[in-house]
C-alpha cells in the first residue's frame, strides 16, 4: 500500500525545497538517508556522495537497482565586478530566457543569500538591442551589495553556487508547485517503495545520485560498485501539454500517468524491461504513457553501459517547465508511479 497523498506532498515538499545543485548535494542527501534509513539493511555514502540503499531479499530474486538523482539544475559564480554584480554560468540545461528577474539563492560561506538575475533595463537598449534575445551574458546577479568587497564579506565568492529560490505550494487537489521536481520526484518515488518493500523478499539497491545534470556522473560509478542484474531511472520528464505545442510533439501530458521511456539520447530501453513495464500496468490497471519524444538522457544511459552491461529503463513523473524556476506536476501521476514500479519489481522477479 503505497504512502497517503499527505504523505506525499510532505515529502516532496521537503526534497523540492531543499538545497542542492551538481556536486553541492549535502542538504538533500542528509534528508534522503534520514527518510530511508529505517526502511533499508545498508545506507552507504560513497566516495562521490551517492547514497547506495541495500534491502536484501531472498538470493533467487535478480538484484534490481533503483536510481533517482539528487541534484539540481542550479548556477556557478564566475566573476564579481567591482560594483558587486555577480555573473555566472550555469550548472546543467538552464535556457537563459527563463533566468531574467527570477530570484536565486547563493550558498556563501556563512549562510546563503537572496539575490535576484538582472540585465539591462529594457528602457535603456537601443532598438537593435531590444530585439535580441537576452542571453547568459547579458544577465547578472544583484544581492544588494554595492562593492566587491561587500559581496566577498557575504561569504560569496568565485566557485559558490545557487539555486532558484522557489517554494513549494499546492496549487489545486491534484496538483502541486516547486522547484527541482526533475529529480526530487524521482527520490520520492524511491523512497517510498523501500518503505512499502520493506517486509518483501526482493534484492532493492537504491541510488541517490550526484551529479545526473551534468553528465551521469553519479550513477555511473554507484552502477559499477552494486552490479546490479537489472535497472530502472526514476525521473521527472518533461511535459508539454501546453499551448502552443502540437500534440505530436508533446513528449508527456500531465494526468495520464507515469511515462515510460522506449527510446532517448542515452538509452534504448531493453525490450525485457518494457515488456514487463507495459504488462505490469495493463495488469494492475494503472494508466501509464509513452515518452513519446527521443530527447533527453537519464542515469539509464550510463548505468545500462557499465561493465558487462545492465539492462535498464526509466519511468518517470510528467512535470511541466522542468530546468526552470517551477515546476508543477500532478499527484495522481506521482502515485501511479510509485504503483507501477511496485507492481514491475514484483513481475520482473519472478521472470
Amino acid at each position: 500500500m503505497i504512502a497517503s497523498k499527505d504523505d506525499l506532498i510532505r515529502l516532496l515538499k521537503a526534497f523540492s525545497n531543499a538545497f542542492g545543485p551538481p556536486g553541492h548535494e549535502e542538504e538533500i542527501r542528509k534528508l534522503v538517508i534520514e527518510e530511508v534509513r529505517p526502511y533499508s539493511d545498508e545506507v552507504y555514502v560513497d566516495s562521490l556522495g551517492n547514497v547506495i540503499i541495500t534491502k536484501r531479499g531472498n538470493s533467487k530474486f535478480p538484484k534490481i537497482m533503483l536510481d533517482a538523482h539528487m541534484d539540481e539544475v542550479g548556477i556557478i559564480v564566475t566573476h564579481i565586478d567591482s560594483k558587486g554584480f555577480i555573473r555566472f554560468h550555469t550548472l546543467g540545461g538552464i535556457d537563459p530566457r527563463s533566468l531574467y528577474a527570477q530570484k536565486v539563492i547563493i550558498k556563501g560561506k556563512k549562510a546563503k543569500i537572496q539575490g535576484f538575475i538582472g540585465a539591462k533595463p529594457p528602457h535603456l537598449m537601443s532598438q537593435e538591442e531590444s530585439k535580441k534575445v537576452i542571453g547568459l551574458t547579458d544577465l547578472f546577479i544583484d544581492v544588494g551589495a554595492s562593492s566587491k568587497d561587500e559581496v566577498l564579506d557575504m561569504g560569496i565568492e568565485i566557485g559558490s553556487v545557487g539555486t532558484f529560490d522557489t517554494q513549494f505550494k499546492i496549487l489545486t487537489q491534484n496538483r502541486v508547485s516547486g522547484k527541482a521536481f526533475d529529480d526530487r520526484v524521482g527520490l520520492v518515488v524511491l523512497v517510498s517503495l523501500f518503505k512499502i518493500l520493506k517486509d518483501s523478499d526482493y534484492n532493492l539497491v537504491g541510488n541517490a545520485a550526484v551529479q545526473e545534470e551534468v553528465g551521469l556522473r553519479g550513477a555511473r560509478v554507484a552502477a559499477w560498485r552494486i552490479e546490479p542484474d537489472l535497472a530502472l531511472a526514476l525521473e521527472g520528464t518533461a511535459a508539454g501539454d501546453v499551448p502552443g505545442t502540437p500534440e505530436h510533439l508533446s513528449s508527456t501530458s500531465l494526468g495520464r500517468g507515469p511515462a515510460i521511456t522506449i527510446a532517448d539520447r542515452s538509452v534504448i530501453t531493453h525490450p525485457k524491461i518494457l515488456q514487463t513495464l507495459i504488462n505490469a500496468a495493463k495488469e494492475s490497471s494503472i494508466p501509464y504513457q509513452f515518452k513519446k519524444m527521443i530527447v533527453g538522457g537519464t542515469d539509464a544511459g550510463a548505468i545500462h553501459l557499465t561493465k558487462s552491461g545492465v539492462p535498464s529503463g526509466v519511468v518517470s513523473v510528467p512535470c511541466r517547465y522542468i530546468h526552470g524556476p517551477v515546476s508543477i506536476l500532478d499527484l495522481r501521476d506521482l502515485e501511479n508511479t510509485i504503483k507501477l514500479v511496485k507492481y514491475f519489481i514484483e513481475k520482473i522477479s519472478l521472470i
